[in-house]
């Protein structure tokens, strides 16, 4: 275990004091799905299709659907025990457990104080990140109390996504990406050089400009350049320092080699 550990401190030090990040093909896999909601660590699939919430694992597939809430805005598996599903339009986050089956539903509709949500993404225990648009406060919202653990100041601008693991969450606007912890206390705000979309991988962040990559390590503002051939990029993910784009025909597999 001590030389494993070794080799992932050197590994990363190495990875992350370069100008730039090669990748190395592994697989490429036609798929034809809405979107990716997660890979985990088996390669197993959670996306969605048809406005269902599906599950490919080796032995079986599961399925959820709640037509009553219309189509699904966004999902987030982090943990895949509890998974989020967001109905912007009914304003509604419907928790999953493993199997798909409902856990918990909260209405935004008829929680006190009255909430517009936007983005959500989860938090730790019984808590999902949402960003409510009255107040344009981030908020950690525990659904089994129906209390705010936590919530940010203000964000005075629109925000384009947020993506979140059990201890921080990070909220990203035109203008900056901001950096909470599970206090609400904003840790890091880092100028928005033209990102639009990002992805968490422990503690890291890959940020998407245009057609582009880019890695930005925890604790750091050194954004790093992924170099990938010429395609399109829908979306992407990063496990155990693979990176999965999936380019709406296509599911690549990489893996983040150093030079």
């Amino acid at each position: 275990m001590k030389y494993i550990n070794f080799f992932f401190i050197v590994f990363s030090s190495v990875l992350f004091s370069q100008n730039s990040i090669d990748v190395q093909l592994i697989d490429k896999t036609k798929l034809q799905v809405n979107d990716i909601v997660k890979i985990d660590n088996f390669e197993n699939l959670i996306y969605i299709n048809n406005n269902s919430i599906i599950t490919n694992r080796a032995t079986e597939s599961l399925r959820y659907s709640n037509v009553q809430l219309g189509n699904i805005t966004s999902a987030n598996a982090f943990n895949p025990l509890k998974i989020n599903v967001f109905y912007k339009d009914f304003n509604t986050v419907v928790v999953l457990d493993n199997r798909l089956s409902e856990i918990s539903k909260i209405n935004f509709n008829t929680t006190k104080p009255y909430r517009i949500i936007s983005h959500i993404s989860t938090g730790n225990d019984n808590t999902i990140w949402c960003f409510n648009q009255n107040t344009q406060e981030l908020e950690l919202f525990d659904y089994r109390t129906n209390t705010t653990k936590a919530k940010t100041l203000p964000i005075a601008e629109n925000v384009n996504q947020i993506t979140s693991n059990y201890n921080t969450c990070w909220v990203l606007t035109k203008n900056y990406l901001y950096v909470y912890n599970y206090f609400g206390s904003l840790l890091k705000k880092m100028k928005n050089d033209g990102y639009h979309s990002i992805s968490e991988s422990n503690g890291n962040i890959v940020l998407q400009k245009d057609n582009s990559l880019f890695y930005l390590k925890n604790n750091t503002g050194n954004v790093i350049p992924i170099q990938l051939p010429n395609l399109l990029i829908k979306q992407f993910f990063v496990t155990n320092e693979t990176l999965y784009i999936y380019d709406d025909e296509f599911l690549h597999q990489y893996q983040l080699i150093n030079e």
